[in-house]
């Protein structure tokens, strides 16, 4: 398969959609993608990220606002018009149709000639891992084979944008780890656009050039992956991606105090007062002698780290991220200490 693809300028303007019934599905939304980047729309169920997508494929009508892809105004073009792939959650495969004919389908409606269309189609099978499978119908195939060649039909027309709507959600774990990690490599080998609406964080941290959380319609915060972890710029953000203990604390001088330590704060300008820290578990330490002492309630072992549960004084329960080495047990008493990371912080009025 021709692997000299070039990726469009994606850009969606004020982008609203209203369903007529309650808050907009999208709220103003913008959203700018660069040829050949990869940018994944992540967000609770109900924030919008599959409106947003279906939007862009000319499945849904904007209610306002603008859509358009290399400069070109495509908001009211029907999706066969866009230069698009998708591939949704759902292998929507043709039965009676074996993989090279599926896979076929879309350069046949676009009359392609049958020699073309059959090196272009075993092409991209190759190009998924599926060489060989061509004749395969979709019972004989595993869900990770049958989503290979969704996602082969979704290259085989050589788009310059490919949507994907939760393609590996249906998948188990180990099988969405692998296609994911191939829709990179070959995202990144054709250069093409790509739009990937996903709920699972580690999904979109992975693969991502940069990942736009939405929210209630709208973009809280697009940034690359570490950007997002380290810097989040709003408490949804930081509360949503990754895990963080959520601590009692006052803003004081630029700084907050978090049970007698201070650290500094992502955002100094945050107003003095009570206020909801929050404190990933790699920013706290287990240390020989600390001023926070606590009771393991529970650990983890994680593989590369462990995960352990310590329970404060207060009754607080505060999550620790350690080296693997370092073993824990229910009911030992421990000191901790802060690193001193940059926090997030929320007053308790704010949403």
């Amino acid at each position: 398969m021709d692997a000299t693809s070039r990726g469009a300028t994606v850009e969606l303007t004020e982008v609203v959609k209203n369903y007529g019934t309650g808050a907009p599905a999208l709220d103003t939304l913008s959203l700018h993608a660069r040829p050949g980047e990869f940018v994944a729309l992540l967000g609770p169920s109900g924030c919008g990220k599959t409106t947003a997508l279906r939007t862009v494929a000319g499945l849904e009508a904007v209610t306002s606002g603008s859509i358009s892809i290399d400069g070109r105004d495509v908001t009211d073009q029907p999706t066969n018009k866009r230069d698009l792939g998708m591939v949704f959650q759902s292998y929507s495969l043709f039965p009676h149709l074996d993989a090279q004919a599926n896979v076929e389908f879309g350069l046949r409606m676009r009359r392609v000639p049958a020699g073309e269309r059959r090196e272009r189609a075993l092409g991209a099978l190759e190009m998924v891992g599926l060489g060989g499978f061509g004749s395969r119908f979709a019972h004989q195939l595993s869900g990770g084979q049958q989503q290979r060649v969704a996602l082969a039909r979704a290259l085989v027309t050589r788009p310059r944008v490919l949507l994907l709507d939760e393609p590996l959600s249906a998948l188990d774990a180990k099988v969405r780890v692998q296609l994911r990690e191939e829709i990179r490599r070959i995202q990144t080998e054709l250069g093409i656009t790509t739009l990937f609406v996903t709920h699972d964080q580690e999904e979109a941290l992975a693969v991502a050039d940069r990942v736009a959380v939405m929210r209630a319609g709208r973009i809280e915060q697009i940034g690359t992956p570490e950007a997002l972890y380290t810097q989040p710029q709003t408490p949804f953000v930081a509360e949503f991606i990754g895990l963080s203990n959520r601590l009692p604390g006052t803003v004081r001088g630029g700084f907050v105090e978090v049970y007698g330590v201070e650290l500094p704060l992502l955002d100094p300008t945050v107003a003095p007062g009570p206020v909801t820290v929050a404190l990933r578990p790699e920013d706290v330490e287990i240390v020989s002698e600390g001023a926070l002492a606590g009771v393991v309630v529970s650990t983890s072992f994680l593989g590369s780290l462990r995960r352990s549960t310590v329970r404060l004084p207060d009754d607080t329960l505060l999550a620790v991220q350690h080296a693997v080495g370092l073993r824990t047990a229910p009911g030992e008493r421990v000191a901790l200490r802060f690193t001193g990371a940059c926090v997030s912080v929320k007053h308790e009025e704010n949403p």
